[in-house]
């Protein structure tokens, strides 16, 4: 069983910075593509960003792309999210999840696994 475990939420005002940590259990991690997906209250799930198993490639949702910054360390079974200059509408519990395929996805119920969330609040 694979078990993904975020951190790194937390409050900051609107032009700040956080970096968001997903730890994931298990010894065939580097196998797996991993993607972060945002959820804020009565709203669906929205992507954000993915990365392929190797960490080469990455995509973006159009939302964050030029402010956000997906890597993973496949050494230590972690994935990040680093978030600049965020802004109020990034306000959302992230969550992250992983493909056991290694392939990339945007659609959230391709992935398989998925943590349980850490809250980003952005003010004004």
């Amino acid at each position: 069983q694979v078990q993904l475990v975020e951190s790194g939420g937390g409050l900051v005002q609107a032009g700040g910075s956080l970096r968001l940590s997903c730890a994931a259990s298990g010894r065939t991690f580097s196998n797996y593509a991993m993607g972060w997906f945002r959820q804020a209250p009565e709203k669906g799930r929205e992507f954000v960003a993915a990365i392929t198993r190797g960490g080469f490639s990455t995509v973006y949702a159009d939302s964050v792309k030029g402010r956000f910054t997906i890597s993973r360390d496949n050494a230590v079974n972690t994935v990040y999210l680093q978030m600049n200059s965020l802004k109020p509408e990034d306000t959302a519990v992230y969550y992250c999840a992983a493909r056991t395929t290694g392939l990339i996805t945007k659609s959230a119920s391709q992935y398989d696994y998925w943590g349980q969330g850490t809250q980003v609040t952005v003010s004004s």
